[in-house]
Order: C-alpha cells, then sequence, then structure tokens
C-alpha cells in the first residue's frame, strides 16, 4: 500500500487512480490531492477531494508526499483521518474508523421527574422494554412535551428498518392504552447511526 505513515493510507490502486487523473491537469506535477472532512451524513463524514497547486497551500495543512504524490490535510482535520484508507472500488471510497460526535440531543436536559413522565417510564420499562428485548431492543422516555411522549430506542432497534412498525403498531399503543393523556408518541431516535439493526 502506498500511504501517509499512520495519518492516511492510500491503496495502490487509489494512488495510481489519482495519478492518472492528476497526468490528464495541466501542470499536474505541481498539484496536490486535497483531502477536506466537508462535512456529516448518515453518522460519517463526508469529504472533499480536490487538485489544489502546492505552490498556493495554506501554511496549516499536513502534506505528505512519501508515496509519489504530495496529499494535503488541513491540520485540524488530522485526527479525524488518522487511520483512513483511501481505496479505489469502481471509485474512490474512504474507510475511515473515526466517526463525528453525535448531535447533542435536544432532549438532554428533559424534567421525567413529573408523575406523568414516571407513569410513560413505568409504562415502558414494565410493558414495552420485555417485547423488545427479544430483538435485543430497548426504549427510553427522551420526554414529555403535553400530550407527546417523545421516544428513544436502542439495540437492535435503533436503525433497524422494522422500527416505525414497532413504534407505530407496539409501543404508541401500549402506552397511548395504559396513559390515556398522552395522545401522540413521537421516534426520536437517531437511526443513521444503528449498528446493530435486527431488521
Amino acid at each position: 500500500m502506498a500511504g501517509m505513515s499512520d495519518l492516511l493510507t492510500i491503496t495502490d490502486e487509489a494512488l495510481e487512480k489519482v495519478l492518472e487523473v492528476r497526468s490528464a491537469e495541466p501542470e499536474g506535477d505541481a498539484l496536490a490531492l486535497w483531502v477536506e472532512i466537508s462535512g456529516q451524513q448518515a453518522g460519517a463524514y463526508t469529504y472533499l477531494m480536490e487538485f489544489r497547486p502546492v505552490a498556493d497551500l495554506p501554511a496549516d495543512v499536513v502534506i505528505d508526499d512519501s508515496a509519489g504524490l504530495a496529499v494535503a490535510i488541513p491540520a485540524d482535520n488530522a485526527d479525524n483521518l488518522r487511520g483512513a484508507v483511501l481505496a479505489f472500488n469502481g471509485g474512490m471510497v474512504m474507510q475511515n474508523p473515526n466517526k463525528p460526535e453525535p448531535p447533542p440531543s435536544p432532549f438532554a436536559d428533559a424534567d421525567l421527574s413529573g408523575e406523568l413522565a414516571q407513569r410513560v417510564i413505568t409504562v415502558i420499562n414494565d410493558e414495552v422494554n420485555p417485547q423488545i428485548a427479544a430483538h435485543g431492543g430497548a426504549a427510553r422516555l427522551a420526554a414529555i412535551e403535553g400530550s407527546i411522549a417523545y421516544v428513544e430506542l436502542s439495540g437492535g432497534c435503533q436503525g433497524c428498518g422494522s422500527a416505525k412498525a414497532t413504534l407505530q403498531q407496539g409501543i404508541e399503543v401500549i402506552i397511548l392504552d395504559l396513559v390515556p393523556e398522552i395522545t401522540e408518541v413521537v421516534d426520536v431516535t437517531d437511526h443513521a447511526s444503528g449498528v446493530n439493526p435486527y431488521a
């Protein structure tokens, strides 16, 4: 494998493809491959990769040209790219072991001490969780606003294709039946970061 030591490894196939594309650029030998984390989607980073003239690179970049290709990474991206592999599999694929921090839950500071919240928590613990535990799942009350209960799923239910049905046909029915003050149950789970769906 070609590479950038422990920061970013470029497979031989990817290096060959990048060098081939660069050779078609005017003054290609003077261009670096710019690799930057541009955002995040579905629990993973997204990337901007393009050629930039080495002479125009800003001072705060990490540059490695040990593979015969200058690769430039903004210094503030280095830790989040450490250990990543740029591979070619019909197209460029970044395999990065680092994941972005999930956004903070808007319900992180929700007060669940009230009588209504405690009744919903009891129903979830006693009636809902024993049923979905068989699938490796669990539910918890995230918040209550008025007559709406916000529920977060985890384990096998997080990211599961059947989670919507589980919520609407199981969890919501049980909560609405046993706590009539609740008129709606809303799923606030980050399903994109689920790693162990059962269906």
